[in-house]
């Protein structure tokens, strides 16, 4: 009984230690430990022994089955980190240059100016608000105080969306239905802030695209008056161009602001640049927020990042922005 154990025990550890993958050790556990294998044949014999030899012959089986199973156990192991390790090694992806001198990317020009207005703007003191770029009717035109009958709602310059009702959804022409979304869930004060993507129905050139990107500002408080407006546009020009440059409005007409302004920069050469619209809040859209403009006032504002950048670096073509040219990115 002791010479076959043994026998049994050395052929299985030596199984164990031949086998060269996972799937071999797995046979070789069924060879040796299954209900066939040598150690079992051996178990199976204990019962043609006497009975004072039968406690100790049993407790040696046992113990030959542990010594077998930590050894699977640990060429088990030592197989899986093999086979990991290769696995590792054969699905290894060299992202370094040739020359062995990895480079890092940077955020494109537009996101650029995007963060740098966000920077300049929570600096301010206002926060940060997004909206759905897919806009209801009634967000992106009437609640702005837009008739039915406003040319900005026309199938020549607006994107509609084949979703509910015909004419309801539209690509949003501008940030400026986030003001509503803002009014509708945030009591006032507001100081609030919304840059995204707008889509109007524009032939591509130098100055237009059909996809394009606006930052629009909204205040809404007590007392808050157009002088507040001009103080504020006069602060954002020079936090975000410098010291040298400063700002005026002109007269100007948003069926969402009365009265309403453009805003234009001086550049240190003393020429002007018109950078966006502005005005005080209308009555109507206070009403539309939910808002009594008996009690609260307010001013808005909007310009377009992409035009921002591109004054900014001296882009000649809006185009280029948008055109992917690693030759002109990587410039920025």
């Amino acid at each position: 009984m002791d010479e076959e154990l043994d026998r049994a025990r050395s052929a299985g550890l030596d199984a164990v230690a031949g086998a060269a993958t996972l799937d071999e050790l797995r046979a070789v556990e069924t060879d040796v430990l299954g209900k066939r294998g040598a150690l079992a044949r051996t178990k199976a014999g204990l019962g043609a022994l006497p009975a004072e030899e039968r406690r100790d012959a049993g407790r040696a089986v046992n113990e030959a089955v542990a010594v077998v199973q930590a050894a699977l156990d640990e060429r088990r192991a030592t197989l899986a980190a093999e086979a990991r390790r290769l696995q590792l090694a054969e699905e290894r992806l060299d992202l370094t240059e040739a020359l062995g001198h990895p480079r890092r990317g940077h955020a494109h020009l537009v996101t650029q100016a995007t963060e740098r207005l966000e920077d300049t703007f929570i600096g301010l003191g206002f926060q940060i608000a997004e909206g759905p770029e897919v806009e209801t009717d009634w967000h992106n035109f009437e609640a702005l105080n837009m008739p039915p009958s406003h040319p900005a709602r026309s199938e020549w310059d607006t994107l509609f969306v084949d979703h509910g009702a015909p004419g309801s959804t539209v690509l949003r022409t501008h940030t400026s239905p986030v003001q509503i979304r803002v009014m509708l869930t945030s009591p006032p004060p507001i100081y609030a802030i919304m840059p995204g993507r707008v889509f109007r129905r524009d032939t591509p050139d130098a100055t237009h695209m059909p996809v394009f990107h606006q930052l629009e500002g909204l205040v809404v408080d007590r007392g808050i008056t157009f002088t507040d407006l001009a103080g504020t546009i006069e602060a954002f020009t020079k936090a975000f161009f410098g010291s040298e440059f400063s700002s005026r409005l002109r007269p100007s007409y948003f069926p969402f602001t009365e009265p309403s302004a453009e805003f234009d920069i001086r550049r240190p050469d003393g020429s002007w640049l018109e950078l966006g619209g502005c005005g005080m809040v209308h009555p109507n859209v206070l009403r539309a927020g939910g808002l009594d403009p008996e009690e609260w006032s307010g001013f808005a504002f909007g310009f377009g990042i992409d035009r921002m950048a591109k004054e900014r670096h001296g882009v000649g073509d809006l185009r280029d922005m948008f055109a992917n040219d690693i030759r002109f990115i990587e410039q920025f």
